[in-house]
């Protein structure tokens, strides 16, 4: 029998030919007026972030083959790229996002492709949630042997039972959040699913005013290769 999860590949999978042929098509797309311009720019985003997901999904699916090395990497290096692309979306959604590092060990043990997509995926996640009035923070941050990267946002908090289940161990499965429509519950599983294979702390805060996801990462010994 076919699991939940192989399930989803396989859809994933059969969704990415499209997806690539609609990017491809809105790419094509010339000489438009500027209100559709707008609407050009916007299905390539969003195509990109469909595609970026499911070869994510791909990616869990090959955990188990232990093919994602883990070494030293540049936290720093990886959320200022992770941010970078995120700018324009938050951008066009005329939203905010501030980032702060008070971190003074700045390599840990990770794999980077995998630590990429845990802090897009909680910077997508918190985009939903900042209103124009509000920014998002990334923050990172020394505690103890690890290095601590936060994601706070200013929506709806977490129901209970996904933030037990975090504060807990990890998602074993893609959560529907019914109270964060916007949100993606398969992200924060892929999210957990990534951590959990680097050894990594996932985690989350509720707060009156939003939620904080955090994930910690031990401080890699090796100081002498930044990424």
């Amino acid at each position: 029998m076919i699991s939940e999860v192989d399930g989803i590949l396989v859809t994933a999978h059969e969704l990415k030919a499209p997806l690539a042929v609609i990017r491809q098509l809105a790419f094509s797309l010339e000489e438009l007026k500027p209100e559709n311009e707008q609407i050009r720019s916007e299905m390539i985003q969003v195509s990109e972030r469909a595609i970026k997901q499911v070869n994510d999904l791909a990616k869990v699916r090959r955990l188990e083959d232990g093919l994602f090395v883990m070494e030293p990497v540049s936290v720093r290096a990886v959320c200022n790229d992770a941010s970078k692309e995120l700018t324009r979306l938050y951008k066009s959604e005329r939203k905010g996002l501030s980032v702060r590092y008070s971190n003074r060990s700045r390599l840990v043990t990770a794999n980077r492709d995998l630590l990429y997509s845990v802090v897009y995926n909680f910077l997508l996640n918190a985009m939903h949630y900042s209103s124009d009035d509000t920014t998002a923070k990334l923050l990172v941050s020394d505690n103890k042997e690890n290095v601590k990267i936060v994601v706070r946002d200013y929506g709806p908090a977490l129901p209970t039972d996904v933030w037990r289940k975090l504060k807990d161990g990890y998602l074993e499965e893609p959560t529907s959040i019914a109270m964060r429509p916007g949100s993606s519950g398969l992200g924060l599983y892929i999210a957990s699913e990534f951590s959990k294979y680097m050894h990594a702390k996932l985690g989350a805060v509720r707060h009156r005013d939003g939620t904080s996801i955090f994930v910690e990462l031990p401080i890699s010994k090796q100081a002498s290769l930044f990424v």
